[in-house]
């Protein structure tokens, strides 16, 4: 059989299980071997200099990673992939598709690396945010102005959870020409797919659930068009903030175990989280699929899972620096999304940049703590949890 004829056989089909597997270029056409080759290679030899080829400099295009952007796009439903650096060289590429004087709608208590490329680097660029209560599709309007040109969603937001109609944003977006940009880390394409909910690109700090094991980090972005592949294909050509080979190639193999990893993780998420609201000495926990979450129901639209992330409040920061010393199974640390629980301390550490006022105003508190469930026992997890609760 012809390497074409194979290669046609192999279109990516099925469920989304499936996809993570049969994604089209989980098979080297030119050998059989079973994974991607890692193409560590930074140029590519050109027989004719007139003739056009597909690949010349691995900054603008390598076959490893170009495998890795053709994967996202199709978990996602989109046009066309992007692999940069880090989630943040994502977010910061999709935000350089605006232009001084533009302004940019934005969640409130949105990721704090988020916020603080907004308030400290874009503001110097001349571009203008608001950050809104996304929960409320009023405070959007109102936020409105002449020169807005994009509004940046994350739902669940990082870290208290609090749920954004998706398709109420991008239908209110769609009426006055705005780019919507939608962050997408914790629920993944597992659970989430925003582009077929009316937005443009989607994001994600794929360190995180995608790569899933606290050993890559990178970031993707997918467009919902050809004409924002365009757009955010020189950006990265010419920003050249592109994810390595090596990381690609992670990545690739990170993916793969996304569902079994996900089910796994909400299904001990679930039961963490309806613990600890039976804790008394736990002022209010935040999980979209508690009963009384007032995002539940428009999660539920929108999303076919809860994620894997709880955030629960334990009164103070003293309390909460007391739970991050005596716990013996999460990592302490930055980050999530991975086999390993992570238990992380959003005021000093992902929201660590955002002002004190400010972060009290979103409802990150001193004894505000997160808790990326893992694939460990789920009552080992808890039985962890209390005794560094009690102790």
């Amino acid at each position: 059989m012809s390497h074409s004829s194979d290669k046609e056989q192999r279109k990516p089909h099925g469920k989304f299980a499936t996809k993570l597997i049969h994604f089209g270029g989980e098979i080297d056409q030119a050998t059989g071997a079973s994974s991607v080759p890692l193409y560590q290679a930074s140029t590519f030899h050109q027989a004719d200099v007139d003739a056009n080829q597909e690949y010349d400099y691995t900054r603008s295009g390598n076959p490893t990673r170009q495998a890795l952007e053709d994967y996202i796009a199709l978990l996602e439903g989109g046009t066309r992939g992007f692999a940069f650096a880090s989630g943040m060289a994502a977010i910061s590429s999709a935000l350089m598709l605006l232009s001084q004087g533009d302004h940019v709608i934005c969640t409130e208590d949105v990721y704090g690396g988020t916020y603080r490329l907004l308030t400290t680097i874009m503001n110097r660029m001349g571009v203008e945010s608001t950050f809104v209560d996304m929960t409320d599709i009023a405070q959007v309007r109102a936020a409105l102005r002449s020169n807005t040109r994009a509004v940046f969603i994350e739902t669940p937001s990082n870290p208290t959870l609090r749920i954004t109609d998706i398709g109420e944003v991008a239908k209110f977006a769609k009426e006055h020409d705005l780019l919507t940009m939608l962050d997408n880390t914790f629920m993944t394409p597992y659970h989430q797919r925003p582009i077929e909910l009316g937005i443009d690109i989607v994001l994600h700090s794929a360190t995180k659930f995608l790569g899933g094991h606290s050993d890559v980090l990178a970031g993707l972005a997918v467009v919902a068009n050809d004409s924002l592949g365009r757009r955010m294909k020189q950006i990265q050509n010419g920003m050249g903030n592109v994810l390595g080979i090596q990381d690609s190639w992670l990545l690739i193999r990170g993916m793969k175990t996304l569902q079994a990893r996900m089910e796994m993780s909400e299904k001990g998420a679930r039961r963490l989280a309806q613990w600890l609201t039976e804790q008394p000495d736990i002022d209010v926990v935040y999980y979209p699929g508690l009963p009384n979450h007032p995002g539940r129901e428009i999660h539920e639209k929108q999303s076919l899972g809860y994620g894997a992330v709880v955030s629960f409040d334990v009164g103070s920061g003293e309390k909460a620096k007391k739970l991050l010393s005596k716990v013996k199974i999460p990592l302490v640390a930055v980050s999530l999304g991975a086999v390993e629980s992570i238990l992380s301390y959003p005021a000093m550490m992902s929201h660590a940049a955002m002002p004190k006022e400010v972060r009290l105003l979103r409802g990150i508190t001193d004894g505000l703590v997160r808790y990326s469930v893992g694939l460990e026992d789920i009552e080992d997890i808890i039985e962890d949890l209390e005794q560094a609760l009690r102790g």
